[in-house]
């Protein structure tokens, strides 16, 4: 499998700008950012998805090459059905982190909840395979008739100490919270479209929220040479509770994955070291008691 070089060259060439320009920058008063550095970070990438459509076009080797190339030593991992999550499992167990995406059959984004039996089919799963988080699964719209079968996800995830991984806006978050206020939830894209200030809110609001930053690449690095204001204050007051990601969750997230990862390193390049390391892989390998190094990149 191979990629057009001249498809990375614009994201090249943004990392090349930050690099020389990150330096003049205000952050950089107090605190060096890592610039070029960040290369050789080893990233975990905390929003993976390995759907039905690319089982073709990108099997599980080529998927593992993807991630050795970019120097993607482990990826946090859910799939429509849940078999591709397992077959990537499978094929390098040292480097997936399995979750359970609920969707399957004709059961997507928008119904899943409404599915007789999804609670079983959550638990059966769960009980046959290894899987650290439930989700991604969406709650586009907060229905509360649903509350019963979120309570008895929440206890799946309770009784076995993993994540929710949950797609949503503000307040969906803020319900399951108040099922339980000790659930482990982690905010697919930050939000997605929420705007900074409601993320820092979110955020400032539940001390415990992880959140991925996948589709932020371009919200974070504002002008293409620095970090949008609003982006900053949320990376440094919530730097141990970040992970990058990539969302493959359409083919063309996959042929752009190279592109997707130098963007995310473009924008740690900004950091100081201590917290461009946290959120590369340091915050994933609290959440997942995982050691996470390049001298996993290679290996299965």
């Amino acid at each position: 499998m191979t990629t057009d070089p001249n498809r990375r060259g614009p994201v090249r060439a943004l990392l090349t700008a930050i690099v020389v320009t990150c330096l003049a920058s205000p952050l950089a008063a107090h605190d060096e950012p890592i610039g070029d550095a960040v290369k050789d970070l080893p990233l975990f990438d905390a929003h993976m998805h390995y759907k039905e459509p690319a089982w073709d076009r990108y099997p599980v080797k080529s998927v593992i090459e993807l991630m050795d190339r970019n120097g993607v030593a482990m990826a946090l991992v859910s799939s429509t059905p849940d078999e591709g999550t397992i077959r990537l499992w499978e094929h390098a167990p040292n480097r997936i982190v399995p979750e359970l995406r609920p969707y399957h059959g004709g059961f997507g984004s928008g119904n899943w909840t409404k599915m007789d039996g999804m609670d079983a089919y959550l638990e059966g799963r769960l009980e046959r395979y290894p899987h650290e988080g439930i989700g991604e699964f969406h709650i586009h719209r907060l229905d509360t008739s649903d509350e019963a079968l979120f309570r008895k996800i929440i206890g799946m995830a309770r009784d076995r100490d993993i994540y929710l991984h949950v797609h949503s806006g503000p307040e969906p978050v803020r319900w399951l919270y108040s099922l339980d206020p000790d659930v482990k939830i982690i905010w697919a894209h930050a939000g997605l479209s929420t705007p900074a200030p409601q993320v820092y809110e979110l955020m400032s609001e539940f001390s415990d929220l992880l959140a991925d930053t996948s589709l932020r690449e371009w919200d974070i690095v504002g002008d293409g040479q620095s970090l949008d204001p609003a982006w900053a204050e949320i990376i440094f007051d919530f730097q141990d509770r970040l992970m990058i990601g990539s969302d493959t969750w359409v083919n063309a997230q996959w042929d752009r994955y190279d592109e997707i990862m130098a963007s995310n390193r473009a924008w740690l390049a900004l950091l100081p070291r201590s917290v461009a390391e946290k959120i590369a892989y340091k915050n994933a390998e609290r959440a997942f008691g995982r050691s996470v190094s390049t001298k996993q990149i290679g290996t299965r």
